[in-house]
């Protein structure tokens, strides 16, 4: 009687057939297996949390998939550029002077040279046309037919990009006199400030989307909280203690928060496929190693394996955000109560 006086006076239902099962501390309760007692499934909506769960999860996936592709962009161009050298030989045609074989042009015997070299992987001298589509962009569709005496250009790849550039150039200089040996390293530099701030970028995109879902997930825990004060002060009555009352709200919100989190996942896969796509002719190494990877049976794909690894652990990292933000917010607030 004393019970259904106290949830008449604070409009709590008690079922007319309850049935005694035991406490999760040992002490007796009434109620119905399965019983709502603290009004969970209208305090957490299973719709608001796990679509904003899901958005944020859909933003984190992104976020990292943007700080592994600055990564390997960045990796890929500046191992390009630190073994890319541009060698510039003023005359090409006239014939060398000094030693060699008699009769040979300027051009000839550097490129001789180049390719006797152990530590020059390729050495290929650029064409007239190829000339004439370099020098388009500045000089217009009329480049080569300018009267220039332009020098003959050699796109070198070196075998070991650390070697030193000072013995080539002394040892080509001496074969053609006034050739000029461009590094790349002033490019290197400028890649590597891009890809830190990039990477800086996605961190930080990360950070604030793991901090959104963490408030995401607070508010809705305190508002349902508010929600079921009433039936949360009867259930204190009854014996319940604020662990139980925690774990209870903490469940109700790992299993919103595991269903928005892989929602999130899926989204975001296929918007990570096309990006890939889009990506891939500016990070491919070669073509057999992008059709070696997790995504080779998607054309045009291939997602990092780190990245295919991090998509399902997306729905684990959501449900560890929705548990403890909910045991804390639950403690915090049990804890305020008079």
């Amino acid at each position: 009687m004393a019970i259904n006086a106290v949830a008449s006076t604070h409009r709590f239902p008690i079922p007319r057939n309850p049935m005694l099962i035991r406490h999760p501390m040992g002490r007796s309760r009434l109620r119905p297996p399965g019983f709502d007692d603290l009004g969970l499934e209208r305090a957490l909506s299973d719709r608001l949390l796990p679509f904003l769960v899901a958005a944020m999860a859909f933003l984190a996936a992104l976020a990292f998939g943007g700080f592994l592709a600055a990564a390997g962009l960045a990796r890929h161009w500046q191992q390009g550029a630190e073994a890319a050298v541009t060698v510039q030989v003023p005359d090409p045609s006239a014939v060398a002077a000094g030693g060699g074989v008699a009769g040979t042009t300027r051009l000839g015997r550097v490129l001789a040279l180049l390719r006797a070299d152990p530590a020059v992987a390729r050495a290929h001298a650029l064409t007239a046309a190829e000339l004439d589509a370099l020098l388009r962009p500045w000089l217009g569709r009329d480049s080569g037919r300018l009267a220039l005496p332009l020098p003959a250009v050699i796109a070198v790849s070196l075998a070991r990009p650390t070697a030193t550039l000072q013995r080539l150039g002394k040892s080509l200089r001496e074969a053609a006199p006034g050739t000029l040996v461009e590094s790349h390293g002033v490019w290197v530099r400028r890649l590597t400030v891009l890809a830190q701030s990039l990477q800086a970028s996605a961190a930080i995109a990360l950070l604030v989307v793991t901090a959104v879902a963490i408030a995401v997930v607070a508010v809705g825990t305190h508002a349902g909280l508010a929600a079921s004060r009433e039936a949360i002060e009867i259930v204190h009555v009854l014996g319940a203690t604020d662990d139980y009352i925690a774990a209870r709200f903490a469940a109700r919100a790992t299993r919103l928060a595991v269903l928005g989190g892989g929602a999130g996942a899926l989204a975001a896969l296929p918007v990570l496929l096309t990006l890939a796509g889009l990506a891939a002719p500016f990070g491919r190494l070669d073509t057999a190693a992008a059709g070696s990877g997790p995504a080779a049976g998607f054309p045009g794909t291939a997602l990092p394996t780190l990245l295919w690894l991090a998509l399902p652990l997306l729905p684990l990292g959501a449900a560890a955000i929705g548990y403890l933000t909910a045991q804390v917010t639950v403690r915090h607030w049990l804890r305020r109560l008079p």
